[in-house]
């Protein structure tokens, strides 16, 4: 990984814990993929968009119905 792309998802890091008022460092608890028969959705404010079999990484488990991921750009 070059300086560039460190510093990068530094930056990327940094606007997650802003956006969603995370404190303390991102751990990944665990990745699952996206279920491929499912629609394609469009993100927007807080929400992913979600991509048919796109692997995600789970930071935290916020309520039954939601949970806080990340996708391979880091968003």
């Amino acid at each position: 990984m070059t300086l560039k792309e460190c510093k990068k998802e530094d930056k990327a890091d940094r606007e997650f814990q802003k956006k969603f008022k995370f404190e303390g460092s991102i751990n990944v608890l665990t990745q699952m993929m996206v279920d491929p028969a499912a629609m394609e959705k469009r993100g927007g404010g807080k929400n992913l968009p979600l991509r048919r079999g796109e692997i995600l990484d789970v930071i935290q488990f916020t309520n039954q119905e939601q949970i806080l991921c990340r996708n391979s750009q880091r968003r």
